[in-house]
């Protein structure tokens, strides 16, 4: 049975509960050992018979290994390196993790953001309007799922909580050339006006107008 190890390529300083999202910084990583290659992308490739505990680790001959299995960060450390990117002001870090084709939802925005390029002008006009004293703080994340991962956050100013930002994320992701890249994201961002009760009574009023009227639902 192959032993395949677990290799961290994000590390974050924590702060109180929360992880402040740094640089993207490598921790610990293996030395090459008989059977493993490394290539681009952080990615280990392991060939099959090449475990810690298997015999073909030592063996010169290798014509019979014809099969490799590959193991990328986790989708948690994705998104980490993303709010770290974000941090930094780094396009080209940012890039690295959306697919060409992601579709990205702003609830803020009436229309998504579609395709890789479209994504980064959106990211890039946000980093040129806002000071790099504006740090995403990560709350939450989930890490059990390494196709999906929700996160939930708050933007701080030098240390101190920014009013109107706390945020919920959610991130799909699929394996492209060997990286681990976001294909659909969709942020949710703390209202700076807040209805309140005011707004159960709008939901209730139009679900009693589509009730009476079901034909407007047509327009919705």
């Amino acid at each position: 049975m192959l032993s395949l190890p677990t290799i961290s390529w994000c590390a974050l300083p924590l702060k109180s509960s929360a992880a402040v999202v740094g640089a993207a910084v490598p921790v610990n990583p293996l030395l090459p050992k008989a059977g493993y290659s490394r290539i681009s992308g952080g990615v280990l490739v392991l060939s099959r018979g090449t475990g810690f505990n298997s015999p073909a680790a030592n063996s010169a001959d290798s014509s019979s290994v014809n099969t490799t299995l590959v193991e990328t960060e986790s989708a948690a450390d994705t998104v980490k390196r993303f709010y770290a990117g974000f941090n930094d002001r780094d396009l080209a870090a940012l890039e690295d993790v959306i697919s060409q084709d992601c579709t990205y939802e702003d609830l803020v925005f009436p229309q998504p953001f579609v395709g890789r390029k479209a994504i980064l002008d959106f990211f890039k006009k946000f980093m040129d309007l806002t000071s790099r004293e504006l740090q995403f703080v990560i709350d939450d994340i989930s890490e059990k799922d390494e196709s999906a991962v929700g996160v939930t956050w708050h933007l701080e100013w030098r240390g101190k909580a920014f009013p109107f930002s706390k945020g919920c994320s959610f991130y799909r992701f699929s394996v492209i050339d060997g990286h681990r890249q976001i294909i659909y994201g969709r942020d949710s961002v703390e209202p700076t006006v807040k209805p309140g009760d005011a707004a159960l009574f709008a939901i209730g009023a139009i679900t009693r107008l589509l009730e009476n009227f079901p034909s407007l639902a047509d327009l919705l």
